[in-house]
């Protein structure tokens, strides 16, 4: 029996422990930057050396998603996010015990690398699109946002810490925060509506449970096997790509160090960081409430487009060491961080339908990290040659003009498309 109730969905539980796991192990990857000088002073690495280990983060965070896919399938979301979030928490102490690189690329390169992908790939769209039949971009536009309310809430705090006691102590506190969230994932999190007697949000008939015999393994590459097909992935893949060159590789690695290098202090340039989340809170929930009314290309155009911009101009906005250019440069830039994410996914949605979305975005996501990872590493190794930052900034705004084009080739997929493809 389907049980009714006028009190809150437990949709929307689900909906906060997702939204308190991702933050976790969003902020775990966006801490790089904090760490990066703190690396390089205690340890003498080069910023190169450092950038590499978070780039294989970041790049195997992507890879992970079409098998963390297969797993949500195979097993329970509750047991995946219980393992990874575990996982996550022991990789966090043991960087405190570090002394060499290589501790640095096993430790936060690949364990934290692969646990992370659990949150930060495709369960996001596997909690909307399993919980949500109404509200589903507000949901994906909520969900993509808890990255930012991590950094809006950590990164300073983090700064702050490590300028006033040591970068140990940073890791720490995250640590115990994520002790909290594992908590919660133990007690709240479910796997399906019918786990608790209810339908998804506002549907009229039951999911089925994505409980299935399939090898995780052979459906990530299933997956893929249908996605390389289709010119409409490949645009998907390569304006991600950029999408991922230009954000978390690139800002969330290196927007410090590049703040630091102008002059200013590192809590200062964590706190415009944070001020950016702000505004990436707003845009990516109204770019969530947009992509359910709205052509979600010519919302990517436009997100493209104007982030491009604003990074061509951002070496001025810093030179100036005006704080009205860059409060200006941190509000427009963080509008569109991540806006870009819930048009993505409502387009592989569309193309690829509900039950392929979740393999195929995987695999989408893969190329934004993989563009995320070589912005982390290219950064550093800029920096190396030139000792500056500009050359990859510039290349960054030049790309992201570049994935305006991709989107615009999107075919729009119409009614009839999408009965055919049903």
């Amino acid at each position: 029996m389907i049980l009714n109730t006028k009190k809150v969905h437990y949709a929307w539980i689900i909906l906060i422990v997702t939204f308190l796991s991702v933050i976790v192990a969003a902020v775990t990857n966006t801490m790089s930057g904090v760490m990066m000088i703190p690396f390089e002073e205690e340890f003498g690495w080069s910023r190169a050396s450092i950038s590499g280990a978070f780039a294989i983060c970041i790049t195997l965070v992507g890879f992970s998603g079409p098998f963390v896919a297969g797993l949500f399938q195979k097993f329970t979301v509750r047991k995946v996010l219980l393992i990874g979030m575990g996982t996550l928490l022991l990789a966090l102490l043991l960087t405190t015990f570090m002394t060499k690189i290589w501790h640095l690329y096993i430790i936060w390169g690949v364990i934290i690398g692969l646990s992370a992908g659990a949150f930060l790939t495709v369960l996001n769209t596997y909690v909307a699109t399993t919980w949500f039949e109404e509200k589903r971009g507000l949901a994906l536009g909520l969900l993509t946002s808890s990255s930012a309310a991590g950094q809006l809430i950590f990164l300073p705090l983090l700064a702050y810490v490590v300028g006033n006691f040591s970068w140990r102590s940073a890791i720490l506190t995250i640590f115990v925060f994520g002790l909290f969230i594992y908590l919660c994932i133990w007690i709240f999190m479910k796997n399906d509506p019918a786990d608790v007697g209810v339908l998804p949000l506002g549907a009229k008939v039951r999911n089925q449970l994505n409980i299935n015999p399939v090898n995780p393994i052979k459906a990530a590459f299933d997956g893929l096997k249908l996605g390389v097909k289709s010119k409409v992935f490949w645009l998907l893949a390569g304006s991600f790509f950029i999408c991922g060159f230009s954000t978390s590789g690139l800002i969330g690695t290196h927007f410090i160090s590049l703040c630091i290098g102008y002059g200013y202090k590192e809590v200062t340039a964590a706190s415009l960081l944070a001020f950016m989340g702000i505004f990436n809170i707003i845009g990516t929930t109204l770019s969530g409430y947009f992509s359910d009314r709205l052509d979600n290309r010519w919302l990517l155009f436009w997100y493209y487009g104007l982030r491009g911009l604003s990074l061509l101009v951002l070496p001025f906005a810093l030179s100036t060491n005006s704080v009205f250019y860059l409060a200006a440069f941190a509000i427009f830039y963080g509008l569109d961080w991540i806006a870009t994410v819930p048009p993505t996914i409502k387009l592989a949605t569309d193309h690829f339908g509900k039950d392929k979305v979740g393999v195929i975005y995987g695999w989408i996501y893969s190329a934004h990290q993989l563009g995320a990872g070589a912005a982390a590493y290219g950064g550093g190794l800029a920096y190396s040659w030139f000792n500056a930052y500009q050359s990859i900034f510039f290349a960054a705004g030049i790309f992201c003009i570049i994935a305006t084009l991709f989107v615009l080739n999107i075919k729009r997929k119409t009614v009839i498309d999408q009965n055919l493809s049903a």
